[in-house]
């Protein structure tokens, strides 16, 4: 069906509000628009890697989570997820359950990128009927706001954090989308939140109800980690899609397919000049740190156009 707005946001929340994320957080909005795309009449089980996410929304004995809800370590939850998903059909086999379920875990880019990225890629290379959803937000922002290999170049964090001999994290995000599509799965999306939440919806329609694993990467900005101001959250998605620092696209089944090429590419420094992590990039001394990252942009979005025959 054509997606509706209204009819979207009017469906019952299987995240309900009253937890304790913060104001601006760009992770409750990402699970709240994955899960409104499962239909009314499936049941849902939920894993939560340790992060802020879980340690704001489940707090015993009290849950925001409408459905089943699991907290998994930081390193196990694709194991978790893919391991209830595998009983779910030896249980349905023997006819003991008769609803239908769908299984999907939420991880923030430590549990995900870093730490629980062993036993992700073991739940996609085994195509478990599964949905991974990484909350980016670029860093360990539960634990203080470390780096990951999530962080982007040059950013400031409490671990590279700037001093005399430092400009902030002096290597590169990792490329995971890129990685998941190496698992050779049949859906791998990109996404964030612009406008009337359409593309997020969409993407995460069809990771869900894809037979077979799916990973969905969403841009999820952070407050505190960031330094931005809470109400600055959709504007930040949309310089982040529109200075192509995250484009969106998806893959599948292997063919890669470009959701949104902005007509009037904006430079990164619209992107960048909104949050304080990246203050000291505007030194005149750091101009050419500025270029560096510029270029670097510039770069993964011509390969991405050729991976999706848009030249």
């Amino acid at each position: 069906m054509p997606y509706n707005f209204k009819t979207e946001m009017n469906k019952p929340e299987r995240l309900t509000g009253g937890h304790r994320m913060c104001a601006g957080c760009g992770a409750p909005v990402a699970v709240r628009g994955v899960l409104r795309a499962l239909k009314p009449e499936d049941e849902a089980v939920i894993c939560s890697a340790t992060g802020c996410l879980e340690v704001s929304t489940f707090l015993y004995p009290y849950t925001a989570w409408k459905d089943s809800f699991i907290h998994s370590a930081f390193e196990n939850a694709g194991a978790t997820i893919s391991g209830v998903e595998a009983a779910y059909k030896a249980l349905k086999r023997k006819g003991k359950i008769k609803d239908n379920y769908k299984f999907i875990a939420f991880g923030g880019d430590g549990g995900t990128y870093d730490i629980g990225f062993q036993s992700l890629s073991g739940a996609m290379e085994r195509g478990h009927d599964m949905v991974y959803v990484c909350y980016d937000n670029g860093a360990y922002m539960n634990t203080g706001i470390q780096r990951s290999s999530a962080t982007p170049k040059y950013a400031s964090t409490t671990t590279t954090p700037l001093g005399d001999e430092s400009s902030g994290k002096v290597q590169g995000k990792k490329d995971l989308s890129d990685i998941m599509v190496g698992h050779n799965i049949p859906y791998v999306a990109q996404t964030t939140f612009m406008g009337n939440f359409k593309d997020l919806h969409e993407k995460s329609e069809k990771a869900i109800y894809t037979p077979g694993a799916a990973f969905l990467n969403v841009l999820a900005p952070c407050p505190r980690g960031w330094n931005y101001s809470p109400e600055k959250l959709m504007e930040i998605c949309k310089l982040a899609v529109e200075t192509c620092y995250w484009p969106l696209f998806e893959v599948i089944n292997g063919e890669w397919k470009l959701s949104y090429k902005p007509k009037n590419k904006l430079p990164i420094i619209d992107f960048l000049k909104k949050q304080g992590r990246f203050k000291h990039l505007f030194k005149e001394e750091n101009k050419h740190l500025l270029e560096e990252i510029q270029n670097d942009v510039d770069l993964k979005w011509e390969r991405l156009l050729k991976k999706c025959g848009e030249v």
